[in-house]
């Protein structure tokens, strides 16, 4: 059944860039800035996979205060991007292979834009996905079917030929409702044992895994 994969859609953070710490930095900083105190790490862990905006709501107090928290995630996330982020060993090789073989590629991220670009940049992937969908583009980000489902249709591919690798249950949920196959990314953030509960149909140890895939 594998082998009939001709579209992969890969999740950014956590998947393809290790950017976690970089993450928690930014909530830590805008946490300590604006309420006096930081939550812990895990209460933001189980956000992750989901749009910046969402998660901030969570610890505001009104509107206003999440407008503010959300420009001092960002300012300090892109001040330190560039020194705390890098891609995952085996990323690159996989990419290019995937593209050898004339797999479509697609990326699916609840960054906006800018931040997906950024990280993009980052790897020296700017040319490698026929497709980017951001979080800014969907008005029902993950862990919604909108964003897969819009990849699909730019990519011209159909879910039963597709599959979503990512590293959150979040990334898991939103191809599930989006009725493609999806591969859970164990070099991320999150272990085999919180990921189980979305019950994907792939476990990947490592970015090459996906290659056997395709």
């Amino acid at each position: 059944m594998a082998n009939h994969i001709d579209t992969v859609l890969f999740d950014l953070d956590g998947t393809l860039i290790d950017s976690i710490e970089l993450i928690l930095a930014s909530y830590r900083h805008t946490m300590q800035s604006h309420l006096g105190r930081t939550p812990d790490d895990a209460l933001w862990l189980a956000g992750i996979g989901t749009p910046l905006r969402v998660q901030l709501a969570e610890f505001a107090e009104g509107a206003s205060q999440a407008q503010a928290m959300l420009e001092s995630f960002r300012q300090f996330n892109i001040a330190n991007h560039d020194q705390m982020v890098r891609a995952y060993e085996g990323v690159d090789a996989t990419l290019d292979t995937l593209r050898a073989r004339g797999v479509k590629l697609g990326l699916v991220t609840s960054k906006v834009r800018v931040g997906a670009n950024r990280g993009l940049r980052l790897g020296g992937w700017e040319d490698h996905f026929s497709v980017v969908v951001c979080s800014d583009d969907v008005t029902q980000p993950k862990p919604a079917a909108e964003p897969v489902q819009l990849a699909l249709r730019e990519l011209r591919s159909v879910p039963e030929r597709a599959v979503f690798v990512g590293d959150s249950l979040h990334d898991m949920k939103s191809g599930r409702h989006a009725e493609v196959r999806t591969a859970a990314a164990l070099w991320g953030p999150f272990d085999r044992a919180h990921l189980a509960p979305s019950e994907p149909d792939y476990w990947l140890d490592h970015p090459s895994d996906v290659l056997a895939l395709c």
